[in-house]
Order: C-alpha cells, then sequence, then structure tokens
C-alpha cells in the first residue's frame, strides 16, 4: 500500500517530468557564477564577487533546506497502471546521463580557476585568494558528492552502459569502490550491526565517518575478491585486474587525476583532495542519517528478515528528491532496489525524517542536535522497545538505564 494515490490512474501525469532537469543544476553551477563574478568584478566588487565560489556549501546548507521549508512534501505517486511505461520512458535515464559532461566540464573548469595566476579576462588582477580557492574546492566536492548519488542511481541498473557510467562518475572522487559494496554489501546487510553504512543509534556522525569509510572499503576488497575466486580465478593476479570492479573503478581515478596534474600541475594537489573528502563526506553524511538505529530483526533460523520500507528513513520533500533523483524515497528503494528514480513511491510504514536530507546533514556534524532531533524518533518508531533498535554498542548500557528497557 502506498501514500497518496488517489489521482485517476487514466489520466495520471508526471507533474514532476520537465523537473527533473533541476538535477543538472549542480554541475552547471560554476559556469552559472561566472557571469556574475566577471559583472560584479567591473563594478570594482572584486573581493566580495569572490564568495560565489562557495555556491556548492550555499546551495546544500542554506538554499536547499530554504526550498524545502518553503515547498514542502510531494505527495504524488505513480499509479500502479503507470509503473510499466514509466520505468521504460528513456528521457529519465537521459536526465541523469547529461549529469555526466557538465560535471567534467565543471571539474576541469575548477582545476583551471583554482591554478590560474591570470585571471584578468574575469576581473581579477593574478589568482583567486585562497578563501575563494577553499571555497572553489567545496563547491566541486559539493558536485562530486552529489555525482555519487547521480552513479548510485545508474550502477543499480542492470543495462552494462549504466554500470560504465556509473563508475566514471564515481572517479571524481576516488570512490570507486561504492559501485561495489553499496550493492552487494550494503543492500544485503543494510539495518543490521554488521553494515558499515548503517549508523547505530546513540554514534555520532564523527563516529561514523571513518567507521564506515573504512569498512565500506574492506568490504568492496572482499566482495570482489569472493567473486573473483568462484570463477576459478585469483584477485589479486595482475591478469585478473582490469576485471576486478574496485580496481578498474579506481583506475579512472588514477587516470583522471594524472591527467589533471598533468596539465595544471602539482599546485593542483590540495584542490583534488579537498574536493574528494569533501564529496565522499556528504555520501556518508547521507548514509548515516538513512538508517540511523533501525534494525532488521532475526528470525527464529538466525537470518535477519527482509529489508521493508520501516528500515529506512523516508523524506518527500520534493525540492530536494528533485536534486537527488528521489533517493530521499530511500524506503521504497531498498525494498524495491531496481526500480528507477521517476518509479519511486513514498511509502506507508516507513518512518520519515523531519525535513529534507539537505537540511539534515549539517545537522549530522553536531552530535547534541541531531540525538535531540532524532533519538526520540527512533524510540517511537519501535514503540520504546530497545531491545529492537541498532544500539552503539558502547552505549547500551546508558541506553538500557535511560530508556528502562533491555537493550
Amino acid at each position: 500500500m502506498t501514500a497518496g494515490t488517489t489521482q485517476d490512474t487514466t489520466m495520471w501525469q508526471d507533474r514532476k517530468r520537465r523537473l527533473w532537469l533541476m538535477g543538472l543544476i549542480v554541475p552547471t553551477l560554476l559556469l552559472a557564477v561566472l557571469p556574475i563574478v566577471w559583472a560584479m568584478n567591473q563594478f570594482g566588487w572584486q573581493a566580495a564577487s569572490q564568495g560565489w565560489f562557495w555556491i556548492g556549501p550555499i546551495l546544500l546548507y542554506i538554499v536547499l533546506p530554504a526550498l524545502d521549508l518553503r515547498f514542502g512534501a510531494d505527495g504524488q505517486n505513480a499509479p500502479d497502471e503507470a509503473m510499466q511505461w514509466l520505468e521504460n520512458d528513456k528521457y529519465y535515464r537521459y536526465c541523469t546521463y547529461a549529469f555526466i559532461p557538465f560535471q567534467y566540464l565543471s571539474v576541469v573548469l575548477g582545476a583551471y580557476l583554482f591554478t590560474a595566476s591570470n585571471l584578468s579576462w574575469l576581473g581579477y588582477e593574478g589568482s583567486l585568494s585562497w578563501p575563494a580557492k577553499i571555497g572553489l574546492a567545496l563547491s566541486v566536492g559539493t558536485l562530486g558528492g552529489v555525482g555519487i548519488n547521480t552513479a548510485h542511481e545508474m550502477g543499480h541498473k542492470k543495462e552494462s552502459l549504466e554500470r560504465w557510467l556509473s563508475k566514471i562518475t564515481l572517479a571524481q572522487t576516488g570512490y570507486g569502490h561504492f559501485y561495489i559494496e553499496h550493492n552487494r554489501g550494503h543492500h544485503v546487510r543494510v539495518a543490521t550491526p554488521e553494515d558499515p553504512a548503517s549508523a547505530r543509534f546513540g554514534e555520532t556522525f564523527w563516529e561514523f565517518l571513518p567507521r564506515s569509510v573504512f569498512g565500506s572499503l574492506r568490504s568492496a576488497l572482499r566482495l570482489e575478491a569472493q567473486r573473483i575466486r568462484r570463477q576459478g580465478a585469483n584477485p589479486w593476479n595482475p591478469k585478473t585486474y582490469l576485471s576486478n570492479d574496485v580496481l578498474n573503478a579506481w583506475l579512472m581515478t588514477v587516470v583522471l587525476w594524472a591527467a589533471l596534474l598533468a596539465v595544471f600541475g602539482p599546485a593542483l594537489i590540495p584542490f583534488l583532495i579537498i574536493q574528494a573528502i569533501f564529496g565522499f563526506s556528504l555520501l556518508e553524511s547521507v548514509n548515516y542519517l538513512e538508517h540511523y538505529g533501525l534494525l532488521r530483526q532475526k528470525n527464529d533460523s538466525g537470518r535477519y528478515e527482509r529489508c521493508t520500507p520501516e528500515h529506512s528513513w523516508n523524506s518527500d520533500h520534493i525540492v530536494t528528491n528533485l536534486f537527488l533523483y528521489h533517493l530521499q524515497r530511500h524506503s521504497d528503494h531498498h525494498a524495491n532496489p531496481t526500480r528507477r528514480y521517476q518509479t519511486l513511491r513514498s511509502m506507508d510504514g516507513a518512518p520519515n525524517l523531519p525535513s529534507g536530507y539537505a537540511a539534515l546533514i549539517g545537522v549530522t556534524y553536531f552530535p547534541p542536535l541531531w540525538r535531540k532531533l532524532m533519538d526520540h524518533r527512533v524510540i517511537e518508531h519501535y514503540n520504546g522497545d530497545i531491545s529492537r533498535i541498532n544500539v552503539q554498542p558502547r552505549l547500551r548500557e546508558k541506553v538500557q538505564a535511560r530508556y528502562g528497557a533491555a537493550a
């Protein structure tokens, strides 16, 4: 049973069809602000104009949360009768494909602006200041983080083209192993203590970040090695490296970064490091909030129950959903992982976040604020039964004492 299916299915139309092109705003941000920067510099506002190079964080932490607050939830689900033609309409996948050329155009543009010693054509004497350079790297990192989500959408599909495009998109941030770990690791172990990408009740984002980053990396290598061994080959034989989907994805990063360094020189190294770390940290903050405290129970055979909508935090805030290809309808995604983004629904029975991802990413950085916002929602989701919650092990006794239940 899904929510929001009151329309006449014979007359149903996707009112967001053209709005999905908003997903191209992030990879074109730098291109869009350069005319503004140039115009401001003509008035002698060089110092103020450099603030525009922080456009990525500004969009992420200020503009999108405000728009989510203004426009609220979506409320429209595709009816069953529309699912097949909606799934097969290639317009939607072309919207994601178009992300990639703009992504790499912006990466190259960012690299040039970061290292250029003469930007007189833009109205500056010499190079950008370091505050502007840091903002520029973070803006490109924002692009990389959103790019991981675009890669996530394509990486779930069966078509080999989309799988390769997923790896290409991940190359910017050096997170190619996500292609393996997310599909074959996270989706199998989600909402269990064994999953490095499922945050535990009471675990801070700063504890979760290294656990997820390094745990996911180890898991990806192990999963791919197991696949290659099942084929009768040695995963560490150089002859198998190109068929290893972790190593060939990382190779794309090596080629990309080497090419950028060859063109722009070693001065680009801080840019590459900052944008990559910020980009994948955005993914991990989203991982943190998507399953915080949720736990699949074990059945009589000792196996975890099937993943259902109640094991993922959902959000139907329309603006961030348009930027992230319905990633926030995460409950449906985990219940039906091969569904294309345009067919994902807000599900009855799913726990709901208080706002969109964009508003909550910043909150994850402040543990007391996060716990005040979310801990009671986890408790209420499980009707006060602490034993059903995925609790941070070191806090188990404190949680038991505070909430008066067996953790």
